[in-house]
């Protein structure tokens, strides 16, 4: 019987515990828990991103300069160009690959930066209208047109016509105007002056062969 209630005893919880002794333990253990907490998360930063996750933090090649900006995975390259790198040259129109105010060079051919995610050019050449003039100021031959001719009304299509324009002369310098109206053909303007768009278009493409 004795051996009984020594080992009963021996299984109690103390009750004899002081406020300050319980307090000192709730401490205690919530030290241990945040240096846990801590080891873990930092383990977790160290591991490599898993099977199809995207990076975040990349580098784009935008008018000639490496540029490191934060992109979300399903954020497109004209959202990033306007709200991250500033340049807002490059227009937001329909925003469904449509009107071709948002109209920028990837490795020089036009393409439409609302419908391109930007994560599938960080290994591209980007170039926009502000990238087209030269070191010294000059405005591209197709910009020189523009001005000498007036060709825009509001303007606000204006960028994208001359990318897609300057994509297009690249590969046939020397078109008819048939031909170049087919080159650009995939612009819009508010405006529907068309045919002064393409004189003053014509008038780049002639600047661009004496260049």
């Amino acid at each position: 019987m004795a051996k009984e209630e020594e080992k009963d005893s021996g299984n109690s919880t103390p009750t004899n515990l002081s406020r300050r002794d319980v307090i000192k333990g709730v401490i205690a253990a919530g030290a241990v828990s945040s240096a846990s907490y801590l080891f873990r998360t930092s383990t977790t930063w160290a591991e490599a991103s898993a099977p199809g996750a995207v990076e975040r933090l990349i580098t784009l090649n935008v008018n000639g300069q490496q540029r490191r900006v934060d992109v979300m995975k399903q954020e497109t390259l004209a959202m990033t160009l306007r709200y991250k790198l500033g340049l807002t040259g490059t227009k937001l129109g329909c925003d469904r690959a449509e009107c071709g105010a948002c109209t920028v060079l990837i490795d020089d051919v036009p393409r439409y930066s609302c419908s391109t995610l930007t994560h599938t050019v960080r290994d591209k050449k980007i170039v926009t209208i502000e990238g087209l003039a030269g070191a010294d100021g000059k405005p591209h031959p197709v910009q020189q047109g523009v001005l000498d001719e007036q060709g825009f009304q509001c303007g606000f299509c204006a960028p994208g016509f001359i990318m897609a324009a300057v994509g297009f002369l690249r590969t046939n310098p020397n078109p008819t105007r048939a031909q170049l109206a087919h080159g650009v053909s995939g612009n819009l303007c508010v405006c529907r002056d068309y045919d002064k768009i393409l004189t003053a278009l014509m008038r780049g493409a002639e600047y661009m062969r004496k260049a």
